[in-house]
């Protein structure tokens, strides 16, 4: 890590580090990982956040180009003398040349780590298992164990993993596609399910592709509380199948592209099937955050959008926060002013 960072910094655009690990551990070369354990007044990034450093890799940012280049120097120092350090920015920094434009005071953590490292093997195994894991390192020793058997020493540091998080999408047109391509691009694990599909897959980077029936691909691909569904068919039938297999799943989201007025006769039939009420209360539907937009690009914004705002627990102003079991005999009305105002339902199509 002797070359300068990209003047283009794409090294940034990746959340999760993970991969970038694998990379740098498969040089066979060391590697540091930088954390960010502490922030005062409200910096551009959250506590946990991560860059890695490694034989021709970087990955991850901190500030969006105010301090990454002088920890890319501390991170070469780290390589070659091996001992780990806290680096501060703002106040009390021992750098006051190096200010964040936003005022904030962070602290980032720097160790290295060989590429055989056990617990970087063990980091990898929960994430290839899809299980929650805590790192926990004070530079010199480290492990990476399930939450329940986390425990912090004097000096260490904490950093909580899920397992990455994962998206399927189960139609074919424009708008399914448009949602697909957007959730590779947003970090999640994406599959695009086509029933009876064509046998070449989708031009579409860093999505799977599966041309099974929708029950029968949501059981291999395995729905847990890390993944969200979204279901874009514009067939009845193949919706319903959809339906019946992610709602009464663990996935973490359930969204279902349509029109508001087929709502309840949808309703309806899941309930004809044997899907209970507490599954339905689910579902997300009309799908996505009201917009006010009905193109490819625009309902695939506010499907993304709300699956994010979810995961994160916030007030999203989605067309969900109704639950549509509750109010199934009833049209509604949406809840952001966007839409009502232009006469139009981002994702109401039939």
């Amino acid at each position: 890590m002797t070359e300068p960072l990209p003047q283009w910094p794409i090294f940034g655009l990746d959340e999760d580090v993970r991969p970038a690990l694998r990379q740098a551990a498969a040089t066979g070369a060391p590697l540091v990982l930088a954390t960010l354990t502490a922030l005062g007044g409200g910096g551009p990034r959250p506590v946990g956040t991560q860059m890695v450093f490694g034989q021709g890799v970087v990955s991850g940012y901190f500030s969006g180009g105010c301090v990454e280049s002088d920890v890319a120097a501390h991170a070469q120092a780290c390589l070659e003398d091996g001992a780990p350090r806290t680096l501060i920015y703002g106040e009390g920094s021992p750098w006051p040349d190096i200010q964040l434009l936003c005022g904030a005071r962070i602290e980032i953590f720097l160790e290295k780590v060989a590429s055989d490292d056990p617990a970087l093997a063990d980091l990898f195994n929960a994430q290839n298992e899809r299980k929650p894991c805590v790192w926990l390192s004070d530079g010199r020793r480290r492990v990476c164990v399930a939450p329940e058997a986390a425990e912090v020493w004097a000096g260490a540091i904490r950093r909580d993993y899920e397992p990455t998080p994962r998206l399927v999408v189960v139609g074919s047109d424009p708008t399914a596609l448009a949602i697909a391509a957007l959730g590779g691009q947003s970090g999640f694990e994406t599959t695009l399910v086509r029933p009876k599909g064509p046998a070449e897959p989708p031009p579409l980077a860093k999505v799977a592709y599966r041309r099974d029936e929708p029950g029968e691909a949501l059981a291999a691909i395995g729905l847990d509380p890390w993944t969200a569904v979204a279901i874009a068919t514009h067939d009845l039938a193949t919706d319903q199948a959809a339906l019946r297999a992610a709602l009464p799943s663990k996935a973490s989201y359930v969204g279902l592209l349509g029109a508001r007025a087929r709502l309840a006769e949808r309703l309806a039939r899941l309930r004809e099937a044997g899907v209970g009420e507490a599954a339905l209360s689910r579902l997300h539907a009309p799908i996505g955050l009201d917009i006010g937009g009905k193109a490819p690009w625009e309902v695939a914004l506010s499907v993304i959008g709300e699956i994010v705002a979810l995961r994160y627990a916030r007030a999203s102003g989605s067309t969900s926060t109704s639950p549509p079991a509750s109010t199934a005999g009833a049209p509604g009305g949406r809840r952001s002013s966007a839409s009502a105002a232009a006469n139009t339902v981002t994702s109401d199509e039939s």
